[in-house]
């Protein structure tokens, strides 16, 4: 049985996996019945175009910005956009072959896609917005993190902590899960669950800006 590197193995981790689809299953039904369908428009066109392009440009993540509705005010923005766009390209094309090499656990795939990703300007801390860029660049394989998805691991009783590799063992830990839900998860992707805590997180609020 795979296991996180912060979380308990053994049974009394799987139970608590379990239970924790006791929650997922509702909140996700709640999301998709009160988020409009139209929400996520932005996040699949950056998706296509990174499908035909195999990376993203400044558009593309100007556009995750206005997703995941974060603050462009903020010196990394500059920093950022002081860049060439086939400079960000370069780094980007990396960090999307890492996320979609399927010959290598989905942990790992993102662990070394998030430190490709860090080398650009606002993407060396916090997981937010590069999370959005490599489920952008794997949407079928990635998922996103925030503060209300963290809200909600905390609140199930699952533990991710904030220090260096965390989206790599978040990635881990949503695969737990999978491996654990049995027959209620079945047809349910990373995604799906990063949505289901998202909602969790907010205890059914409309969605607000995430920490990054």
């Amino acid at each position: 049985m795979k296991t996180t590197t912060e979380t308990p193995g053994g049974e009394e981790f799987a139970a608590l996996c379990r239970h924790a689809w006791d929650t997922l299953i509702p909140a996700r039904a709640s999301y998709l019945t009160d988020v409009s369908p139209h929400y996520d428009e932005v996040l699949h066109d950056v998706a296509q175009r990174t499908e035909h392009a195999g990376s993203l440009g400044k558009t593309d993540i100007a556009a995750l910005v206005v997703w995941k509705r974060l603050s462009a005010q903020t010196r990394w923005v500059t920093a950022l956009m002081s860049l060439p766009d086939t400079h960000v390209r370069a780094i980007t094309e990396r960090a999307v072959t890492a996320v979609r090499d399927s010959t290598i656990p989905r942990n790992e795939a993102a662990r070394t896609g998030r430190g490709i990703i860090a080398e650009l300007p606002g993407f060396r801390s916090g997981d937010a917005l590069a999370s959005a860029v490599l489920t952008a660049a794997a949407p079928h394989r990635m998922a996103v993190y925030d503060r209300r998805v963290q809200h909600a691991l905390d609140t199930l009783g699952l533990t991710l902590t904030p220090t260096p590799g965390r989206y790599g063992r978040y990635m881990q830990l949503l695969d737990d899960l999978l491996e654990h839900g049995g027959a209620p998860a079945d047809g349910w992707t990373a995604r799906d669950i990063d949505t289901a805590l998202y909602w969790t997180g907010g205890s059914g609020d409309p969605p607000h800006p995430a920490a990054p």
